[in-house]
């Protein structure tokens, strides 16, 4: 997967604020309690939407579902100025009903399209901190191959360090569609393929 500078900034940024927002001084966890707080402060922090959207990006945090990943992966490839309009990614992200109404907020900015795409963006990358693609399990699929579902590890086959790899690659595979089949998606929403 391939993160343009933009993203990668970005995305060290949100986390840098998430972390911050996440215990106070005695070390409890109070996320949620200020995360409450900001998002009745939106009038004044879509103020900074543009400039630090890191800033005011979490206040949808846990507020998108990501129903094709592979696209996502694409669009972390992308400049702030190359990013589709928000609408175009309907299919794409699902908001929760709380978030909705705080879209709505945001979609009458000039800037709110963009800033919803890079939002949507930052929280997906935090959805998978280690800079792998989410993959999306379809659990009848996976009993239907035969594939576990009861916590075993599969890639420990009888200790042999061997099979490992051909996960590793079977893994590398599966990204490597993903990432085509979202810039394929892309393109057919009128953008430029990317290299």
């Amino acid at each position: 997967m391939n993160i343009s500078p933009f993203f990668r900034h970005l995305r060290s940024a949100y986390q840098a604020e998430l972390d911050d927002l996440k215990h106070d001084s005695e070390g409890k966890d109070v996320l949620r309690k200020r995360l409450a707080e900001k998002r009745k402060e939106i009038d004044f922090l879509i103020q900074m939407m543009e400039l630090s959207p890191e800033m005011v990006a979490v206040i949808f945090h846990q507020g998108f579902t990501f129903r094709l990943p592979a696209v996502m992966d694409d669009l972390l490839s992308f400049e702030s100025d190359e990013l589709p309009d928000w609408d175009r990614l309907e299919g794409v992200i699902t908001l929760t009903p709380w978030a909705r109404d705080l879209a709505n907020i945001v979609l009458k900015q000039p800037k709110g399209e963009w800033f919803l795409t890079v939002a949507a963006a930052m929280e997906y990358m935090h959805t998978k901190p280690d800079g792998r693609p989410v993959v999306k399990h379809d659990d009848e699929d996976e009993e239907k191959h035969g594939h576990k579902h009861d916590g075993e590890n599969d890639d420990e086959v009888d200790g042999d360090a061997d099979n490992h790899s051909e996960f590793d690659d079977d893994d590398e595979k599966a990204a490597k569609q993903r990432e085509k089949a979202g810039a394929d998606w892309m393109v057919e929403q009128g953008f430029d393929r990317k290299d």
